[in-house]
């Protein structure tokens, strides 16, 4: 088993004027996985997500809604919250930024920055972003259709000038690229740290901090007439949620720092760049690694508002199934990169995959093994090569899954999972119990308990993706709740032959709907 020690990942926290789409349930679904996958291996995890509620945007909208900021935060962070039971996320707390626990916090993190000597106040002219909570460099524009100018992610800008505190950001360039080579897989994967080193090593300008030109914020400690920028806000509800600003509380000793920060690739710069900085200003540890996944298309375009074609998570769940939609989700594609949502694809994976590789399998040898073996575990006689030899690549298959989940390579542990089952269905083949039935009902019995244990181990290492679905595995297997851990991957935790077993039921049903009958 793997070390028991703390592990510590978090989503961003998401902004209270957006709907939940596929490209939130993406995140915060890896990181259940993740946290999910390190629990059974004997971690202690703690999991965050929660909303951003502060901000201009914010502000505005509310006055659209006719009605104060809080409500409006309070109703719409709702939304978010409830992804958690839609999508059976694992997460340990919830933390939204208007909590007075995260007020202290971020006063405490901007006092730290100004004792350590990087805060000074001056006046801010510059392009800013309300949709992007960014601020931009002339260089960094692009002009729009009718002139405009547009931020690098087709913002609108505007030319803001007010009073601002400033962050000594240009003095961070040498200490934070010294963060960065004291790990390689500080941030990954590793074109996004390189896209890093070269944004750093290009020069860092120092950053505004607070505005005066709206209310809706934390304000500055010392200075009410300022607000905090949202992402020095934003940001500290890492810290918030583990106690900070007590770092003698037993939960900042344990999860400080954060192993893994997961974030969708537009935003890696505030956590990679401006984050580790405020951190270090203020005497804090930066987060061990970054992780920068990649965006979603859908039906090979971008999701966008004009396009109107934003995919809730619930209608995924809704009309594939929850197990369905996790799996996909974190099989389509190399964790780490972009790729393409469409209907047809969901139904490929969960038909093929799903049902025809996991479900087909468990279903066909229980079966066998309620009518053939008195419904009870089979007693297996003397193996031979080929049962040892898929015996071993079921118990091996965890290792190969720890060292891609230690890298986020959710993808890389679904294959190595998904190569035994590829295998186990190929054993089937080639042994034919339904004919050993007939010829050597010992045979028989030995192949069926051989897969049955490959089943059980299986359904195990599937839990952190598809929980619903390898729990009903593991009920049909009769394996006890305490014997669901990486743990009971032994041969002293192997199925006890004579073990009665109910009768088998299909766990991961083939989806015959308008695509299936298209394809």
């Amino acid at each position: 088993m793997a070390e028991a020690k703390a592990y510590y990942i978090t989503t961003p926290i998401y902004y209270v004027n957006d709907k939940p789409h596929i490209g939130h349930a993406y995140t915060t679904l890896a990181c259940d996985v993740i946290s999910r996958f390190m629990r059974l291996d004997g971690r202690n995890v703690m999991f965050m997500t929660g909303t951003d509620e502060h901000g201009q945007k914010v502000e505005k909208s509310a006055q659209a809604d006719g009605t104060d900021p809080q409500a409006f935060c309070d109703r719409v962070s709702q939304n978010f919250r409830d992804l958690s039971p839609l999508l059976n996320f694992s997460n340990d707390g919830f933390i939204r930024t208007t909590e007075d626990r995260h007020t202290t916090a971020c006063q405490a993190i901007w006092k730290g920055m100004a004792d350590g000597g990087d805060i000074y106040l001056d006046s801010y002219a510059g392009w800013y972003s309300v949709r992007d909570e960014a601020y931009y460099a002339e260089d960094e524009l692009e002009d729009g259709p009718n002139g405009e100018k547009l931020s690098p992610f087709g913002a609108p800008v505007e030319w803001v000038e007010e009073p601002s505190y400033f962050f000594r950001l240009s003095q961070w360039q040498d200490r934070l690229l010294a963060y960065y080579e004291s790990d390689a897989n500080r941030i990954l994967p590793l074109s996004r740290r390189n896209e890093v080193i070269s944004f750093v090593k290009s020069g860092l300008r120092d950053l505004s901090i607070s505005r005066t030109s709206f209310k809706w914020g934390v304000p500055v400690p010392g200075d009410d007439d300022h607000i905090m920028y949202v992402w020095v806000d934003a940001l500290t509800n890492y810290l918030t949620a583990v106690g900070y600003p007590d770092t003698d509380a037993e939960s900042f000793k344990t999860f400080w720092p954060a192993d893994v920060h997961m974030v969708g690739k537009d935003i890696l710069r505030f956590h990679a760049v401006y984050w580790p900085a405020f951190l270090m200003s203020a005497g804090l540890e930066p987060p061990k690694r970054i992780f920068a996944h990649g965006w979603w298309t859908v039906e090979g375009k971008k999701m966008s508002k004009s396009l109107g074609n934003f995919i809730p998570p619930d209608e995924i769940v809704e009309k594939y199934g929850l197990d369905q939609a996790r799996y996909f989700l974190m099989r389509e594609l190399p964790f780490g990169n972009d790729g393409n949502f469409s209907h047809q694809a969901v139904v490929n994976r969960m038909n093929s995959e799903l049902a025809n590789d996991f479900g087909n399998l468990a279903q066909r040898v229980l079966s066998m093994v309620n009518k053939n073996c008195e419904a009870a575990v089979p007693h297996p006689g003397d193996l031979t090569i080929d049962d040892a030899g898929l015996l071993r690549g079921a118990r091996e298959v965890l290792e190969k899954m720890r060292a891609a989940i230690d890298e986020q390579l959710i993808h890389q542990a679904l294959a190595a999972l998904w190569a035994v089952v590829g295998d186990a269905n190929r054993y089937v083949d080639a042994q034919a119990p339904w004919a050993l039935k007939k010829t050597d009902p010992e045979r028989m019995a030995t192949v069926l308990y051989v897969l049955a244990e490959v089943i059980r181990h299986l359904a195990i290492l599937a839990q952190p993706v598809v929980p619903d679905g390898a729990g009903r595995m593991l009920d049909q297997l009769a394996v006890a709740e305490d014997q669901r851990s990486f743990a009971a991957l032994t041969d002293d935790r192997m199925l006890r032959p004579g073990t009665a077993l109910p009768k088998p039921q299909g766990v991961f049903p083939r989806y015959a709907g308008p695509e299936e009958a298209d394809a």
